[in-house]
């Protein structure tokens, strides 16, 4: 494997470790939600005369999309839309079960360098931040939007402490002039809370990353579309279908460990002193829909960090459906 092929345009975050995950076999179907570059889809492909439908709600992916039908007739096909809503994505495909579902959530390395679409502040671009077509876009949050409620989504979505601080200078910014460009708001951030680029000889990230990272999230209802997802993968994954689900901050895995650990029935019991909500997946009420696989969270290899330092904040976690029905829908992930 040369050096080049981990280009993350094109090598997807351990791609190995999720075709093991996967295990792809001979006529096997499989869901791809978020088909970005297409990294994961090809592994697929490549690994088994299997099926894949990829699903993307970015438009930019068609063209990658036409590539791979080309390449793979008759087993790739592109399905455009939300992965929360897959189940009636395959089904308007002919598909009502499929043996693997796919997820690897946050941003495509296209769309954090193409500065028309406002994801980064590292060149400047219009506050959009979608990753599809819907109205809401970060420029109407910024100057929209309370102070109050300005802070909670920074504060909730960026777990950002300074969270207040920023609010209060983003709402004295736009009283002079409205918010349009990534790197004008950057500016205000770091004006308000201060950046010293190294502190003991040690790079600090930039004070504005933490609250980019929330709008994007609140714009594209990201936690929300996570939990919806792992609720449309436990419907429609056949019994022994593999579950795989790559992220890349606590947010996210924090409700990919919660949904898997408490379908699993894992969750911890509570003590005589700090008692909990009994998991009805204990008591009997509701069988366990999947089996936890690889006991936790599967981290990527100092050789792949390496070579793609996207990859040191990954977390890869897993399970395997059970023949139980699937629970109750998930929680959106929203802030209350």
């Amino acid at each position: 494997m040369t050096q080049s092929a981990y280009d993350p345009r094109h090598y997807p975050v351990m791609r190995d470790e999720i075709v093991a995950m996967t295990a792809p076999k001979d006529g096997e179907i499989f869901i791809d939600g978020t088909f970005g570059a297409g990294g994961y889809s090809r592994a697929l492909l490549e690994a088994a005369d299997c099926r894949v439908l990829a699903i993307d709600r970015d438009p930019a992916v068609q063209a990658i999309a036409a590539g791979f039908a080309a390449e793979f007739p008759g087993r790739f096909y592109l399905l455009p839309g939300q992965f929360s809503h897959m189940v009636s994505l395959a089904e308007s495909h002919g598909v009502t079960s499929v043996n693997g579902v796919l997820l690897d959530i946050g941003l495509s390395s296209m769309q954090v360098d193409t500065a028309e679409r406002g994801f980064s502040f590292q060149q400047d671009g219009p506050l959009d931040m979608r990753m599809g077509d819907q109205e809401l876009r970060a420029c109407e949050v910024v100057n929209d939007y309370d102070e109050g409620r300005l802070a909670d989504i920074i504060y909730h979505y960026g777990e950002e402490k300074k969270s207040r601080a920023i609010a209060r200078a983003i709402v004295t910014a736009r009283a002079k002039v409205p918010l349009s460009h990534t790197l004008q708001l950057a500016t205000i951030i770091e004006q308000a809370i201060g950046y010293r680029r190294y502190v003991r000889g040690k790079k600090q990230i930039h004070p504005a990353t933490r609250t980019f990272q929330a709008l994007r999230i609140h714009v594209n209802d990201e936690l929300g579309e996570l939990a919806r997802g792992l609720s449309a993968a436990e419907y429609i994954l056949a019994p022994g279908g593999r579950l795989s689900v790559v992220s890349f901050h606590s947010l996210e895995d924090r409700i990919v460990k919660k949904f898997l650990k408490k379908r699993s029935g894992n969750m911890a019991r509570g003590s005589r002193h700090l008692p909990q909500a009994i998991d009805r997946s204990q008591t009997g009420d509701v069988a366990p829909s999947f089996t936890m696989v690889s006991g936790g969270v599967i981290k990527a290899s100092a050789r792949e960090i390496k070579h793609n330092i996207r990859s040191r904040s990954a977390k890869l976690r897993g399970g395997v459906r059970t023949a139980a029905a699937p629970w109750p829908q998930a929680d959106t992930g929203e802030v209350k």
